[in-house]
């Protein structure tokens, strides 16, 4: 479906698929225990549809995929950055038959040293925190490649260090394409992560690409599944966290922070309490803000998702109250362009539509391609020109265009 309901707000979509699927609104309203009057004004975007426990809900009543009413996946622009190979280079890569059914054939390229591996690794993973996400998805399927050589030509301990950085290029594949929407390559990614970490029975990298595995659920509106990884990943760590390197502190807090999301989309307040505590208490054993693993884990990092999950579970007042005073600028840009959404969000949620537009721009101007491929985003600016009493003013109609949802 990509391109076709890209000018629609998710209101309008769920109108759509409703007369694909041939209900009324008040047949579609019942199925999940709402009026035809909100109904209503969903598909004529006088209620905002943002929370995506109810998106969800819509969904599968609908019989579609979540991406299907967000407009996900989006066509990735051709950039500088980016070239004109990229998310079908990447499926290539990901679909390689040789990764799961080798048949003896030698590598086409020469396998890097680790220490070159390690240090192309931690470049592409740089690249994503500072939300370059052409360039990342462009140079993804070179260094699969030739991080798969490394892994399969180097022995002993060299072997098991190719197949950590290896596991984290998976992981960094899911975790990018789950940015673009593109959820069922991302469980591939995250897949192989793992098999590809399996033999060296490393817990911080595991741990780690846990989170792909939660990146990918969550990108699929999986979040009951999404909650039981967490509390399966969290117990699968604990053994090793008496002598807990700060490393291995962030990966599991940052455990706590997604299973947080997936806990207050599945409409579970409790539950999203109880994770979002144990991630303080880590944070606190922590000490600071910190990076480790590109966790960007840290009290900051607790803090913005208190404000995410209040969005989430409709408790608007906190995120208003909370989310401006978070400061994030000690943060990489990808975490603090992630804030500015779900700030402008509840801004927008609250009628404060100036100060939501100022804060879109803002997030817009720092990172352009990580607010172009966020669903939060593109809904608002979609939802905002809709709205307007007569001709939407100049500066809206322009960044609509550039998010693509506007002809």
């Amino acid at each position: 479906m990509r391109g076709i309901t890209n000018t629609l707000t998710i209101g309008e979509r769920v109108a759509w698929y409703r007369r694909r699927r041939g209900l009324s609104q008040e047949a579609l309203a019942g199925l999940i225990g709402r009026t035809a009057d909100w109904l209503g004004k969903v598909e004529n975007n006088r209620i905002e549809l943002d929370r995506l426990s109810v998106i969800k809900s819509l969904a599968e009543v609908l019989d579609v995929a979540l991406g299907d009413l967000l407009g996900e996946p989006s066509l990735l622009d051709w950039t500088g950055d980016s070239g004109t190979r990229t998310v079908p280079a990447l499926r290539a890569a990901l679909m390689n038959y040789r990764v799961i059914a080798p048949l003896g054939a030698t590598a086409d390229v020469p396998p890097p040293t680790v220490a070159l591996l390690r240090k192309k690794v931690g470049e592409l993973w740089d690249a994503y925190q500072d939300s370059r996400f052409g360039y990342v998805t462009g140079r993804l399927p070179d260094l699969l490649h030739r991080a798969q050589a490394a892994a399969d030509h180097h022995d002993g301990d060299d072997q098991d260090q190719a197949r950590r950085l290896l596991g984290l290029t998976y992981q960094l594949a899911a975790t990018q394409l789950t940015k673009l929407g593109e959820s069922d390559l991302a469980w591939i990614a995250a897949d192989r992560g793992l098999a590809a970490v399996r033999p060296t029975g490393d817990p911080l990298v595991t741990g780690s690409l846990f989170r792909s595995v939660g990146h990918a659920l969550h990108a699929t509106g999986r979040y009951t599944e999404a909650v039981r990884l967490t509390e399966d990943a969290a117990g699968y760590l604990e053994p090793h966290l008496k002598h807990a390197t700060p490393a291995l502190l962030s990966v599991y807090g940052t455990l706590f922070l997604s299973g947080s999301m997936a806990a207050a989309r599945s409409n579970d307040a409790a539950t999203t309490r109880a994770f979002l505590d144990a991630a303080d208490r880590a944070a606190g054993q922590l000490g600071a803000d910190a990076n480790h693993l590109w966790t960007a884990f840290g009290p900051t990092n607790v803090a913005i998702h208190r404000v995410a999950t209040a969005a989430e579970l409709g408790d608007l007042q906190v995120a208003v109250d909370l989310g401006p005073r978070v400061d994030t600028a000690g943060l990489p840009m990808e975490r603090r362009v992630r804030h500015a959404l779900e700030v402008a969000r509840a801004y927008s949620s609250w009628n404060r539509l100036d100060d939501a537009q100022a804060m879109l721009l803002d997030a817009e101007q720092m990172a352009p391609e990580q607010v172009r491929h966020h669903f939060l985003s593109r809904q608002l600016a979609l939802t905002w020109v809709r709205r307007q009493r007569g001709k939407p003013s100049a500066e809206l109609v322009g960044l609509a265009r550039r998010l693509k949802v506007l002809d």
